[in-house]
């Protein structure tokens, strides 16, 4: 699949395997934007979880998702690479475009998609299978078959993953076999092995070990230059770490909506937000 670039004021559809892949007219995307939001909808059957979110997310930087428990930060990241469509009755409504193309359009391959936008999840999943077939099942799935060039795609995402010192030696362990932070850690090296655009992180700190925490906060900021990265965090302390960017969620009504409060660079949202419900959050009044 080839997600095209957008053509700005263009009412022709881009083509990927010569279906239209915009349903709408296309839309001037600013450059430097990874993701281009607009008034998206979604839904869980007949609950309306997002209403009206509208967000850019930039190239090359961490941007943090962050708000109260239930308010649809997760659920946004996985419109973000389709996931939710694993979930019966899910529906999207609005502009979600990456690389000026709309995912929810005719002729997207969702799989494509995924690894395009790789995720990691709260709770490590390594395969039940060795390190090293852990990092080298999406490169197999690709066609690579070559000893050589396999060991060099292991080896070179293990080091990005900050897991290779720990685990040469041991390659041929399984991955259910090593601690909690390092398998975690071997999921990321996993997805970096298929060379990803964007990487979503949902709350993948949140049941491991402290020092594994700060290597995986070190490889956000070693990577950031190369993926895109999205992180769902509680820990509003990483938060001010880690990103670039950030955007606070909230439902202020149980059974409605949650809404994007507010989003912009990291900074400015913890020392001078513009929105007293974004300031009521970050110093703990609520939530």
């Amino acid at each position: 699949m080839a997600l095209d670039p957008v053509n700005t004021g263009a009412l022709a559809p881009a083509v990927v395997h010569d279906m239209p892949v915009y349903s709408t007219p296309l839309v001037a995307v600013p450059e430097e934007t990874t993701f281009f939001v607009r008034n998206m909808e979604f839904h869980y059957g007949d609950f309306h979880a997002l209403t009206n979110v509208s967000l850019d997310i930039h190239d090359d930087a961490i941007t943090a998702l962050i708000g109260p428990s239930g308010c649809g930060k997760s659920t946004f990241l996985r419109c973000l690479n389709r996931m939710n469509d694993l979930i019966a009755g899910t529906k999207v409504e609005g502009s979600v475009l990456f690389g000026g193309a709309d995912i929810y359009g005719p002729g997207v391959d969702p799989v494509d998609l995924r690894r395009r936008v790789g995720m990691i999840f709260q709770q490590p999943n390594p395969f039940p299978q060795s390190i090293y077939d852990n990092v080298a099942y999406g490169p197999r799935l690709q066609g690579i078959r070559k000893k050589s060039e396999l060991d060099g795609i292991v080896e070179d995402s293990l080091k990005r993953a900050n897991l290779w010192k720990e685990v040469k030696d041991i390659l041929n362990k399984n991955g259910l076999a090593i601690s909690g932070g390092q398998q975690q850690r071997l999921c990321i090296a996993r997805v970096l092995a298929v060379e990803p655009d964007v990487l979503l992180m949902d709350e993948p700190c949140s049941a491991i070990d402290p020092t594994s925490v700060q290597k995986i906060e070190d490889l956000m900021a070693e990577i950031k230059d190369e993926v895109t990265t999205i992180i769902v965090t509680h820990n509003m302390q990483q938060a001010a770490r880690v990103s670039d960017y950030t955007s606070f969620f909230l439902q202020e009504v149980a059974g409605e909506p949650a809404v994007l409060v507010e989003s912009g660079k990291t900074n400015d949202i913890f020392t001078a937000p513009l929105d007293k419900r974004t300031e009521d959050y970050i110093t703990g009044r609520f939530g």
